[in-house]
């Protein structure tokens, strides 16, 4: 894509997606835009504009929204009432097919990719993909969420600050803390940075 192009149209809808799930459920919750906002500490301007694809949220703003509303973050990954359901639990079990996982974009580059088929209650799995120079939040801010969080570096290099380390991972390498450990997610390399993640939430 030259300077001068727009995204395409395959991109710009897979940009809107990520606002209209979070839409759709928090009108689900019965939550308002400025109820949201005022949870986040955000203004109701900019809930506003991620909820309508014009701004799209960091890594850690969309956990933290997900979040606030108590639901798993693979909700906003997956289809909505709209779009069908993921996979056919009719026989006791989930498939997801590859073309209903496509990467979605969020703020600074990153893309998540949910891996888990279906509704699977309690935990979150999903491939992000970290290209050079992206964070998952903002400039040596450390970020924390609910949950416990195992990680696998599948390609690339990825950073992860806490308060007092900085621990790089390479591929192969696997990591483990509680997300409530303030943390930060980066790439310093040269080459995008592909990790699987597996959160498994705390009973609500």
């Amino acid at each position: 894509m030259t300077a001068t192009e727009g995204p395409s149209p395959t991109d710009t809808d897979a940009r809107a997606h990520v606002g209209r799930r979070l839409r759709e459920v928090r009108t689900r919750a019965g939550v308002s835009v400025s109820e949201l906002a005022r949870r986040l500490r955000i203004s109701t301007s900019a809930m506003s504009q991620i909820e309508r694809g014009v701004m799209q949220p960091s890594v850690s703003r969309l956990i933290a929204i997900t979040d606030a509303l108590g639901v798993p973050l693979a909700t906003v990954f997956g289809p909505g009432h709209d779009e069908g359901g993921l996979g056919d639990e009719t026989h006791g079990y989930s498939i997801s097919r590859a073309r209903d996982a496509e990467p979605l974009p969020l703020g600074g580059g990153v893309t998540f990719r949910r891996l888990a088929p279906g509704d699977s209650p309690g935990i979150d799995y999903f491939e992000s993909t970290y290209p050079p120079g992206s964070t998952a939040t903002g400039k040596d801010r450390l970020f924390r969420h609910e949950g416990y969080e195992v990680g696998e570096v599948v390609s690339g290099e990825l950073t992860i600050d806490f308060t007092d380390e900085i621990v790089v991972l390479g591929p192969g390498d696997t990591i483990s803390y509680p997300c409530d450990l303030p943390h930060r997610l980066h790439n310093t390399g040269a080459e995008p940075a592909v990790a699987r993640w597996l959160i498994v939430h705390p009973a609500r």
